[in-house]
């Protein structure tokens, strides 16, 4: 049974407020088509060849496929999926945006990192607004309304849901499909689909074999810090190598790095980033699991929030060189703004999260428990740190 997404209000709204096309990012098999098709009218698929062979034509064989000249009393919405694939596809849609802009609305999407390819001299500046899209959250499975402010009222999540999304992960099939051996058999097929399909697409790796090793290591150490020269003596290459391979593999959603804050903290690291899996299900250790959970949700919400122009934020970890560590800090406009701790089931209050609240004059600071039942409060009306349910804390975010 398909669910309504965050996402398709995401998009209505977009649509009805915004003349710019909407650039839709985010992994494959999150559901980035589903939610651009509900809203759409005429979908259009690079991988389509009679769809190559109208693009190849130009600007105007495309208005002409789209019914450009013909009088509608709403404007049709297409929707072009992977088009990035085509390497003149900026100066294909600058054209037709340039051109039809009052007689369409356009959304762009595609498995590849929409952001990556904005980079570097963008002619389309100014004609596009990108969304990125996550998996399945808390807080979307009890809210699907358009957000209009960063954090919601706490809200319980069903106990089938919570569930599902701790066993299945919240990627839209094996979160909705709830079978063990499904979700087994889809991880596997969307790990074998980027080693084989997606790196091979997006670089000119050599030495895929190295990379392959790389990629199963990364999947057993989420939540651990990169040590890159440690990583490169592991599979044989250079250290700067490692570094351009994993930046290669979050450009492709496989995971994210999170990076250490070390604005007027004293002793602070501030190289190593920590690395996270987008797909929590694959990961073993229980407590592992949580913490990478809470960093999905939260990358969710900083990269939501920021990008309906909600304000800036931000997503860090604190830890000292004498290892005093608080497992994540949202900043806002710059600036720390709430400390995240989280455990699975542990009650004491790290001694860290004071500490750190004090040293950055953050305003929230929690610890963040999954044992806990739902409770009806604002964890953001404390400015002091407490111990807080994972259901009801992430319930508060997108």
């Amino acid at each position: 049974m398909l669910k309504r997404r965050v996402y398709d209000s995401i998009l209505e709204h977009h649509l009805h407020d915004y003349r710019q096309m909407a650039f839709v990012g985010g992994p494959r098999q999150v559901g980035k088509t589903t939610s651009c098709r509900n809203v759409g009218s005429i979908y259009l698929n690079w991988d389509d060849t009679e769809v190559q062979r109208t693009i190849l034509r130009g600007t105007e064989a495309l208005a002409r496929l789209l019914g450009l000249d013909v009088a509608r009393s709403t404007l049709p919405v297409a929707i072009f999926d992977e088009l990035h694939k085509f390497p003149k596809w900026k100066s294909t849609l600058k054209g037709l945006f340039d051109g039809y802009a009052d007689r369409c609305k356009i959304i762009v999407t595609g498995s590849s990192r929409l952001d990556v390819y904005r980079r570097g001299g963008d002619s389309l500046m100014g004609r596009y607004f990108l969304y990125r899209m996550h998996p399945f959250s808390v807080a979307e499975c009890t809210d699907t309304s358009l957000p209009t402010k960063p954090l919601r009222s706490p809200k319980a999540i069903d106990e089938a849901d919570w569930n599902a999304l701790w066993q299945h992960g919240g990627f839209p099939e094996p979160f909705i499909t709830r079978e063990e051996t499904f979700t087994r058999k889809w991880a596997s097929l969307r790990l074998q689909q980027l080693a084989k399909e997606d790196i091979r697409e997006a670089s000119q790796v050599q030495h895929l074999a190295q990379l392959g090793v790389l990629t199963q290591i990364l999947s057993e150490r989420s939540g651990q810090q990169l040590v890159y020269a440690s990583l490169a003596q592991e599979v044989s290459v250079a250290p700067i190598t490692v570094k351009g391979w994993v930046g290669l593999l979050e450009s492709l959603h496989f995971g994210f790095a999170v990076r250490p804050y070390f604005k007027s903290v004293a002793n602070s690291l501030r190289k190593e980033p920590k690395w996270f899996l987008r797909d929590w299900s694959g990961v073993q250790d229980v407590g592992q699991r949580a913490e990478t959970f809470v960093a999905c949700h939260l990358l969710k919400a900083v990269e939501g929030w920021t990008d309906l122009g909600l304000g800036g934020f931000g997503l860090w970890y604190l830890r000292t060189k004498l290892k005093k560590e608080v497992d994540f800090l949202l900043t806002k406009e710059g600036k720390p703004w709430c400390l995240v701790e989280v455990t699975f089931a542990e009650r004491v209050l790290s001694p860290a999260l004071a500490d750190f609240q004090a040293q950055l004059a953050a305003p929230h600071a929690v610890q963040v428990a999954f044992d806990l039942p739902f409770e009806a409060v604002d964890c953001f009306s404390y400015d002091h740190p407490l111990v807080v349910p994972a259901r009801t804390f992430l319930s508060q975010l997108m």
